[in-house]
């Protein structure tokens, strides 16, 4: 062979491997070209002609979406960790988020075949296979499907005697690492996640203060720079519009208590989970849990939660160094290693 058709045949063999975390509120690419890119997980159609002569372009993602919602059908395709099977919006919403997630690492020049490892909600996982696989079929060659939490665990190589919490916006998800590929036994899923913090607290804040004009938006981002549990760092006050005047607000006991809301799931679910687990490796298990996803940013969670846990036997838990990509650097990190036979062609 000469070395200009070796040179084509590794061309023509050249393959993009990239992890993708699929969030209900962020989803987040790596690649191994070194690019790595995050989108919130809207996916917008222009409603009519005016609406695409106003935005410009035939789909918008994230923020873009958000801010021009109103020309826009808007969706957000795995709200409660799950896509809705037969709705054909939502299941496009899904495709087209993950063209935008590839278009966003990868040149325009690059025609590598593309090797996906995606991360899903742990419900997403279960019941979304097939819908999943379509999204993807278009974009990559080969395909693995794994839960959020496993790809966080790979990722920080804590594949045994350990759990992850993984907590997102739609779901917390929980996966025990035992030195195997987990199955559906050694995981979990609460839908009290960070939408339910949002709903919560947008309906706390109703109720104190009736004549303010807030948006679940302006409330999420609210909750995004102010979250906590336990004892206030500081008094919590923001600016809410109140007959069109902006006007402070207090609103530290309604955050407090929204936040809180989802604790007593979480360390039900990670009690139980323990319990069922091999007794010899329980006190281990304790002392190696990992907080993962957008939700384990909350102020004083971990400690909350060490200290509750830490009631059954002494408790460690650490937070992820970056929980923004840690689920797509894992899959990533999974799509390197992957043993050939585990892929799916599509």
């Amino acid at each position: 062979m000469t070395k200009k058709s070796a040179t084509k045949a590794a061309e023509k063999n050249k393959k993009l491997l990239v992890g993708i975390d699929l969030g209900t509120s962020r989803s987040a690419i790596s690649a191994d070209n070194g690019n790595k890119k995050w989108v919130e997980s809207y996916v917008g159609w222009p409603r009519d002609f005016i609406a695409r002569k106003v935005v410009g372009k035939p789909v918008l993602f994230g923020e873009e979406a958000v801010a021009h919602r109103l020309s826009l059908d808007i969706y957000r395709p795995l709200k409660n960790g799950v896509i809705k099977e037969g709705t054909a919006r939502d299941e496009e919403a899904v495709k087209e988020l993950i063209r935008h997630l590839l278009t966003l690492v990868r040149p325009d020049s690059d025609d590598a075949k593309v090797r996906a490892v995606v991360g899903v909600p742990a419900e997403s996982f279960k019941v979304n296979k097939v819908a999943l696989k379509k999204a993807v079929a278009e974009f990559a060659e080969s395909l693995l499907v794994v839960s959020e939490p496993f790809a966080v665990a790979y990722g920080v190589e804590a594949l045994d005697n350990a759990m992850v919490i993984d907590i997102g916006a739609g779901t917390v998800d929980f996966c025990i690492m035992h030195g195997t590929v987990p199955t559906e036994d050694d995981q979990r899923t609460v839908l009290t996640a960070g939408d339910y913090i949002d709903q919560q607290l947008e309906n706390f804040l109703r109720e104190r203060y009736p004549e303010a004009d807030f948006t679940i938006n302006m409330v999420r981002r609210f909750k995004e720079e102010y979250s906590f549990v336990g004892e206030p760092p500081s008094e919590v006050k923001v600016e809410i519009p109140v007959e069109g005047k902006s006007t402070q607000h207090d609103i530290t006991d309604e955050m407090r208590r929204a936040c809180e809301s989802i604790l007593p799931a979480i360390v039900e679910t990670t009690l139980e989970l323990i319990a069922k687990f091999d007794p010899e490796y329980q006190d281990t298990i304790r002392e190696n849990i990992i907080l993962a996803g957008g939700g384990s940013q909350i102020r004083g969670l971990a400690d909350y939660l060490e200290q509750a846990i830490g009631e059954y036997g002494p408790t460690t838990i650490k937070t992820v160094e970056d929980p923004l990509f840690s689920g797509a650097d894992g899959a990533l990190a999974l799509a390197r290693e992957m043993p050939e036979e585990y892929w799916t062609d599509l």
